[in-house]
């Protein structure tokens, strides 16, 4: 794993924006895994100006999203749905039947999922993945379990995990208790994996995953495993290293 050292957030941003630009650049029609919550919002925010002042192109780009919240309709302002749309793909000109987030209301559970991951590697996976850092060391929603889950799947999120996203939420009872994810296998199949970190929150779930043993309980420690992960971590991030 190579770590890129930046000294806060807004260079972190400038970075990891570079990074998949470069990407979209060499290749025009990249496969690129997205993530949600706060800390890629800077990415999206720099990749959305290269769009419309540089014309950064993502005309022949697909997407597929980690996770989304079960139970949320695609248009409550709180899905990772709404999410993509208003700060991403409503700026760029990506055709939205390339973009893919897993359903949350499937009709059938186990063949949407199994759907998601066959459609992924019929595409041969992704070119870049783009990850966040959870408190407890969750990448996605692969909570600390037993055992590495290797497929998309429905999980019970950790109260930790609601407890960090209920900031997006009116009341913290309104965080969904569940979510489908993606699972270890669609991750480590990219060819990149850039891990983003940010806040001194994720300090202690960061040194776990450079420094600990490879362990489904920091499950973003079997990044470990792979030969082409990038880290950009900013220095509050990096306190613990």
């Amino acid at each position: 794993m190579k770590l890129l050292s930046v000294p806060d957030y807004q260079t972190l941003s400038l970075k990891a924006a570079e990074i998949v630009a470069r990407q979209v650049r060499q290749k025009p029609n990249s496969i690129l895994g997205l993530a949600t919550g706060s800390t890629p919002l800077g990415c999206y925010n720099e990749l959305v100006r290269l769009h419309k002042e540089e014309g950064l192109d993502f005309s022949a780009i697909t997407t597929f999203n980690l996770d989304e919240y079960y139970g949320l309709k695609e248009n409550d302002r709180n899905s990772y749905h709404y999410y993509m749309n208003h700060y991403f793909f409503d700026h760029i000109n990506i055709n939205k039947a390339s973009t893919h987030i897993p359903n949350s209301l499937p009709q059938d559970m186990t063949s949407e999922c199994q759907a998601y991951d066959q459609l992924a590697r019929d595409m041969g996976g992704m070119d870049l993945q783009i990850l966040g850092l959870g408190t407890t060391g969750h990448i996605a929603f692969n909570e600390p379990d037993s055992t590495f889950h290797p497929f998309t799947r429905l999980v019970n999120l950790d109260k930790s995990t609601m407890a960090a996203n209920g900031h997006f939420f009116k009341t913290n009872e309104a965080v969904p208790h569940q979510a489908v994810t993606v699972g270890m296998r669609f991750i480590l199949n990219s060819r990149l994996i850039l891990l983003l970190v940010s806040s001194d929150k994720k300090a202690e779930a960061l040194e776990r995953t450079l420094n600990g043993p490879i362990d489904p309980m920091v499950p973003a420690s079997i990044l470990q495993l792979h030969p082409n992960v990038i880290i950009i971590a900013d220095a509050e991030a990096r306190s613990k290293l």
